[in-house]
Parts: structure tokens; C-alpha cells; sequence
């Protein structure tokens, strides 16, 4: 099977967990059998590769979650990097020629799309799998998954199918409705539209030439910023007339907010967190080193961390974003390949940043034209390199990085370093990379 997971959005629903960098797809809160905990987009890789071993994922997203995905996922996941935002069309499109040019994937071949997101059982990557087998038999060029509603939603699209059978064809599609409209849908077999779909590769490579002149997948990335901006429901849904829809009937929840997210959540707290015998239907993520005590809470939601502090109930939460699109904060927490970055504190010319690097790994060989950087040790060992010069790296040493010095640490052990950034202009796009052989 070959699977194409769209990761996109900063997630502001799920601040201040979520951030611009860090999207919700990567914040670990789900639970495993062993008691650690994974992010959603770590629960959905390690959910097809249970279904399926071999099949090939490839994620279609921005660069600026490209540094988290390699943390979590490691370097054998397909990335497929939009060099800009043009919405779902293009980015389906250049993961589609991604597959072709790149992974060498024939043509013929069927690919699935669906949200990287979901909280979904296993049953949900086996209709995935029957979905691609679907399309491989090319009864329609299109053939998608709608979810069997489990109540009369305003929140989503309506698929109506011509019958009630596992696999039909579509008779329409309707948005969004009101809840006595969507009690009517149902009631013609009607099913959610989820975003889900599967199709052979070479139709919308067609597709994606018909609207865009482009020879090969480096082409269309060189010429991405010229592409319009169009939904793939409104460039190629709407406009097909040969689509078949499967359903699936299994568990399927849309954690895109707090109230959402608190229903799939093991444990009512994570974190420093004590809630009082009083406390009713709350849940506390807490990512401070600092311990929140609630006393009375009910039907609450409370989340920390560097960005911030929410304290909300729980289905006010749902409507949070235009108040958090106001909040003007730079990103305090992200993950990079080789670790995590986390701000301690900014200030005016100066900002300090905890860098915790994992065992093995090494960062870009890099330099910065506008400031000047110390290094303090605070444990673990490893190696700098200093304009091509090698020092050793130990609890305690404090290495001065000046402007426009190429740079690059490696981590002999887990490697955690206390890193002032000094300069008048502080950002980070001041970065040039370079090669270099660890």
C-alpha cells in the first residue's frame, strides 16, 4: 500500500501545546502499552506499519515540520516538503509526482490520502488498505472513505451514496449542514467526508498537467510558488463524475481541540499535576517543571508550557483560536532531528535556549551572520567543530561561537547544553548550512 499523510497547520485549537513548529500531530499525549507516551503522527506510522509492513508513507507537509517528523519517525519516512502554503491540490499533486520521480512508484499504481490526525482503531488501516485495493480494480478514477456517522454532525461534509452497500457509487455531496439537514442525511445512508481517498497515480499526475506546465516532481517543487490556491474537493472532487465511496463504520474521532483530545486521553493528567478529591471531569497537560494543583475543577481543561497557559472549559475551548491568533509569542519549545530546542529566556540583544541532544546525533554544520553564541555544558559528553577545528565536549565547558564562525556539535552520549544567543538581531532564518562529514 502506498499512503500519503497530509501534516499541515500549526494546530492553534490545541494551544499552547501547539505551536507554529510544533503542531498537534506532534504532541505526545496518547499512552502506550509500555507507559510511555507517542504524538498522534507516531501512533498513526506505527498503526500502518502494523497493517501493512511494507507499505510506503510518505508525509506531504512544510519544512518548518520536517526537523520534528525525523525526530519522532526517524529518516526512513518519504517527506514530500512544500516549499510554500498552496492548499491540499498542489501538495497532493507534488507528493504524487514525490512518489513517481523520487520513489520510483509506477504510475499505475494506487496511492491513499488521508489526514495524518485521526484517533483511530487498527480497523481503520485495514479499510485503508481495502480502499487502495478498490481503486487498483478502476470501477471509478476515485474512490473515497466516508465515516458512518454516529450522530447528526454540524461539523463535517456529507457524502450521500446511491445505496447502502460497503462500496457505491456517489450520488452527491453536501456541506456542511444544520442539525435537522444532517437528520435527513442520515436518514439516505449518508456518510461524513473525512478528507480520505485513493487513486491511481498517474490520474493526478494528468490532473496536475492539465492546470500546471511541468516536466518532473523537481519542476513542479522549482515552480510551486506560481501554482493556485485550490482545495483538491474543489479541483478534482466536484468536478469527477466516475467516484465510488467505501464506508467504514469503525471508531473514528477528530481530536482537533481540547475537548476532543481530553476524550482520548489515558490519564487525566500529565505532567506535575494534583487534582483534588472535588474535581470533576478535568484533565490537566502540564509540560512546566512546575507543579498546577486544581481544587473544584469541573468539566475543565488545563494545559502548560512555555507558550503559555490555558485554563478553560472544556467545550469553550472549542472556540479558542481567533483569541490565540491575537497572542504574538515566538515558538519556546521545537523538535529538531537530533533533539529538542526549549527558550528559557528572552531579552533585549540576548535569548537563552536549552539544547538537548539525543546520543549519535549532530547538528547542521551552520554559522550565523548576526550574532554570537556561548555554549555551556550542563551534562553529558561530545565534540564541537569550530571552523573545521575539533574540541571534546564535557560537563562544565563553555565554548564562544563568534559571528559568521561555521559550527556544528555531535553528541558522543544524550548531550544537554545551555546555549546565550547574543546579537541585536535575533532570528531564525540568520543561518547559512554547509557540508560536512560527521
Amino acid at each position: 500500500m502506498n499512503i500519503v499523510l497530509l501534516s499541515g497547520g500549526s494546530g492553534k485549537r490545541l494551544w499552547p501545546l501547539s505551536n507554529d513548529i510544533r503542531s498537534k500531530q506532534f504532541i505526545k499525549i496518547f499512552k502506550k502499552e509500555d507507559g510511555t507516551y507517542e504524538s498522534m503522527v507516531q501512533r498513526v506510522y506505527r498503526q500502518i506499519k502494523k497493517v501493512d509492513t511494507d507499505a510506503t508513507v510518505t508525509i506531504a507537509t512544510s519544512k518548518t515540520q520536517v526537523s520534528a517528523i525525523h525526530n519522532q519517525l526517524g529518516e526512513d519516512v518519504g517527506i514530500s516538503v512544500e516549499p510554500c502554503r498552496r492548499d491540499t491540490f498542489p501538495a497532493i499533486a507534488l507528493a504524487t509526482a514525490y512518489l513517481v520521480d523520487v520513489m520510483h512508484i509506477d504510475p499505475s499504481e494506487s496511492v491513499v490520502v488521508c489526514p495524518v490526525d485521526p484517533y483511530v482503531e487498527d480497523s481503520y488501516f485495514e479499510a485503508l488498505k481495502e480502499l487502495s485495493e478498490q481503486a487498483d480494480k478502476c470501477e471509478a478514477n476515485l474512490v473515497l472513505m466516508g465515516i458512518e456517522p454516529t450522530y447528526p454532525s454540524e461539523k463535517y461534509g456529507y457524502i450521500i451514496p446511491e445505496s447502502g452497500e460497503n462500496v457505491s457509487k456517489v450520488k452527491e455531496f453536501k456541506e456542511k449542514p444544520d442539525v435537522e439537514t444532517a437528520k435527513k442525511y442520515l436518514a439516505q445512508s449518508a456518510l461524513w467526508n473525512a478528507g480520505i481517498f485513493a487513486f491511481k497515480l498517474g490520474y493526478l499526475l494528468d490532473k496536475a498537467h492539465s492546470m500546471s506546465e511541468f516536466e518532473d516532481y523537481r519542476d513542479l517543487f522549482n515552480k510551486y510558488d506560481t501554482l493556485t490556491k485550490i482545495s483538491f474537493d474543489y479541483a478534482v472532487v466536484e468536478k469527477e463524475s466516475s467516484i465510488q465511496v467505501l464506508r467504514y463504520s469503525g471508531d473514528w474521532k477528530d481530536v482537533g481541540t481540547w475537548n476532543m483530545m481530553a476524550e482520548v486521553m489515558a490519564d487525566k493528567t500529565k505532567g506535575k499535576a494534583i487534582l483534588d478529591e472535588t474535581c470533576e471531569n478535568t484533565n490537566v497537560i502540564n509540560e512546566l517543571n512546575i507543579p498546577i494543583l486544581c481544587m473544584g475543577c469541573k468539566d475543565m481543561i488545563i494545559a502548560a508550557s512555555g507558550d503559555g497557559i490555558l485554563i478553560s472549559d472544556k467545550e469553550r475551548s472549542g472556540y479558542m483560536k481567533p483569541y490565540v491568533e491575537k497572542i504574538e509569542t515566538e515558538a519556546m519549545y521545537a523538535e529538531k532531528s537530533w533533539g529538542t530546542y526549549t527558550v528559557i529566556d528572552v531579552q533585549p540583544g540576548s535569548m537563552t535556549v536549552k539544547v538537548s541532544m539525543r546520543a549519535g546525533e549532530h547538528m547542521s554544520y551552520h554559522s550565523h551572520d548576526y550574532r554570537e553564541e556561548v555554549w555551556t555544558v550542563v551534562s553529558g559528553s561530545g565534540k564541537a567543530v569550530v571552523d573545521g577545528m575539533e574540541q571534546k565536549l564535557r560537563v562544565g565547558d563553555v565554548i564562544t561561537i563568534a559571528a559568521g564562525c561555521k559550527h556544528t556539535v555531535i553528541a558522543e552520549t544524550d548531550l544537554d547544553i545551555v546555549e546565550v544567543q547574543i546579537g541585536e538581531t535575533l532570528s531564525v532564518e540568520d543561518k547559512e548550512k554547509y557540508d560536512f562529514e560527521v
